[in-house]
């Protein structure tokens, strides 16, 4: 590849040139200078023209993303979006046309109510019969496996999908498909590839470099809508936040924090997908909202799609609601009808220093309000902790183990700077974060076996730092384990991987209980479809790839057991899995 000018138009622009090659020898050299540093895919009859241009690229010292083979499409798409959480760069994924798509789909989802990009990339079977040149059809799948519309399949779970229909729209397509996947609301977008457009000949292909197409930037509030927030919260005698996603993006934190201290406003998250606030911040007011949101004047939702269950409990009908976000309708969602007397749409990091700024000339009219509110927060927040300190004494000696005890045990010596993946009933109110980025739990469409995927990627992204990924027993068995446990192993990442196995799918039996309190279920004690019988030895499933497993089930074995799998993880660079016997919900 060498520097080139544009034969026409603007001569000021950098570019580079391959003097030939292929579409497919293109595109992964644009990827590798658009910053896309990993393709993590399962390959299949689609992908002969990328693997020759991998392996050129290879041999000639080409920069293009570095493959990494992931046996299972779920996990490909869970390490793209655990490497883009730790770096903010969206990471390439590919799998094999429609059948690789259909086991992404679980994975596409929660990026996609997770505003988080990833590049999904799908082959498309070969158009040609006969006569089609390189990469025409081959092989009797390539019969069965066409589909009419293959993009239709995600559509209603990316911002944008199209097919690559030649080279001449190469570097628009590639740089498209990242300003999508970056712009605000952010989100995965789909694109396919056949066969015979990645194996044409290209020569001369001539591309910008750095890109000339700019991911546009982030909605910032209106500036009237900020006043207007500001009056209200300085009226405000009980505000709160309450937010799941804030920490998304890591300097929120800190505006958040600043915020919330300067006007004494409680912050509660709800179903928290990331750190918001240090968990020792004065305003850090827990994971429950509903006992505050039973008496608040005023909530501020923030980048919260759930903020309360309307048919258990709502704030008081007198209450001010403020919606903060990108997208304070998440509009994407078909019906979602909570109060709201005030939306602001604006990033996070653009509209908590804005509405910080409008509060301080207000601060002096609402001193009396703030200072009442400080000390009742303050107290609130002590017997809180202290409800908390009083359920992990009741759990300590527990069998089965109580999750809360596992989570103290673990709390214990996970350090500040341990990134830790719940997957798993790991309770919130026992573990203590200080550092933004450490803490994600982002499974936002439900889809449960997100949590190995998405450690491994963000051990990827944060190699010297310790991963720590908690499942519960359905989750790690949905998160194709075998398939994971390979990419730690052939990869050199290792994670800890803590199984909270209680032998059932916890939520199904709790939601049963719910719908139908005094029903035959409950009374049965042994709701069909939510047990797991007989109890799986997790911990061997582990060391298939040279992992360490252990089985633990006395609570006195718990501290032990976690340091000897850190001992291995830290100190032997292998992977290890605890398969810990606990406590489901009764």
């Amino acid at each position: 590849m060498t520097t080139a000018r544009p034969p026409a138009g603007d001569h000021s622009v950098p570019v580079k040139t391959i003097s030939s090659g292929t579409t497919a020898d293109a595109y992964l050299a644009l990827l590798g200078d658009r910053g896309v540093d990993y393709l993590f895919a399962n390959a299949g009859t689609d992908f002969a023209p990328l693997i020759e241009a991998l392996a050129k690229a290879e041999a000639q010292g080409t920069k293009v993303p570095r493959p990494v083979t992931v046996p299972h499409e779920n996990v490909a798409v869970h390490m793209a979006q655990g490497y883009y959480l730790k770096t903010g760069k969206p990471q390439l994924v590919m799998v094999h046309v429609n059948v690789g798509t259909a086991n992404a789909i679980a994975g596409l989802m929660n990026a996609w109510r997770g505003n988080i990009p990833v590049l999904m990339t799908a082959g498309r079977t070969p158009y040609s019969e006969t006569g089609g040149g390189t990469g025409q059809r081959t092989g009797e799948i390539h019969w069965p496996q066409e589909m009419r519309d293959q993009g239709a399949m995600v559509r209603e779970f990316t911002k944008w999908d199209y097919e690559l229909p030649n080279a001449h729209v190469l570097e628009t397509t590639v740089d498209r498909a990242i300003n999508i996947s970056l712009a605000e609301p952010k989100g995965p977008i789909y694109l396919t590839l056949p066969r015979e457009v990645l194996a044409s000949p290209i020569e001369n292909f001539i591309y910008a470099s750095p890109s000339q197409h700019a991911t546009p930037s982030a909605p910032f509030p209106d500036p009237r809508a900020i006043d207007q927030a500001a009056d209200m919260i300085a009226r405000a005698e009980r505000p709160v936040f309450v937010t799941s996603s804030a920490g998304r993006d890591q300097d929120d934190v800190a505006k958040l924090a600043a915020l919330a201290e300067c006007f004494a406003i409680p912050v509660v998250q709800r179903k928290p997908r990331y750190m918001c606030l240090p968990t020792d911040h004065p305003m850090h007011l827990g994971y429950e909202p509903d006992p505050v949101l039973a008496t608040a004047d005023l909530v501020i939702v923030a980048e919260c799609d759930v903020p309360w269950i309307p048919s258990k409990k709502s704030p008081p009908s007198d209450a001010k609601i403020i919606h903060i976000g990108v997208d304070p309708l998440f509009s994407s969602y078909p019906i979602r009808g909570f109060t709201s007397d005030l939306g602001i749409t604006g990033v996070l990091g653009a509209t908590l220093p804005a509405l910080t700024e409008a509060l301080m000339s207000r601060q002096a009219g609402a001193k009396d309000r703030i200072a009442a509110r400080r000390k009742r927060l303050a107290e609130e927040r002590a017997a809180m902790r202290e409800k908390w300190a009083a359920m992990l004494v009741k759990a300590k000696d527990a069998t089965p183990m109580h999750p809360a005890w596992i989570t103290h045990c673990l709390n214990e010596v996970k350090g500040q700077d341990a990134i830790v993946i719940k997957e798993s009933p790991i309770t919130w109110e026992h573990m203590t974060f200080s550092k933004p980025g450490t803490f994600f739990s982002t499974g936002a469409a439900g889809a449960l076996g997100w949590g190995l995927g998405t450690a491994l990627g963000v051990k990827a992204a944060s190699p010297d730092q310790l991963v720590i990924a908690t499942c519960g027993d359905g989750a790690y068995m949905f998160g194709n384990p075998i398939p994971a446990h390979y990419v730690s192993a052939a990869e050199k990442w290792p994670i800890l991987t803590m199984v909270f196995n209680n032998q059932m799918w916890g939520a199904v039996k709790r939601n049963t209980h719910e719908v139908y309190p005094d029903g035959f279920a409950a009374k049965s004690n042994r709701e069909p479809l939510t047990y797991f019988d007989p109890a799986l030895k997790f911990e061997k499933a582990v060391e298939i790839a040279g992992g360490y497993g252990e089985q633990v089930s006395d609570p006195a074995d718990m501290p032990k057991a976690i340091e000897r799998a850190l001992k291995v993880v830290i100190g032997e660079k292998r992977q290890a899995l605890l398969n810990i016997v606990c406590k489901g919900p009764v």
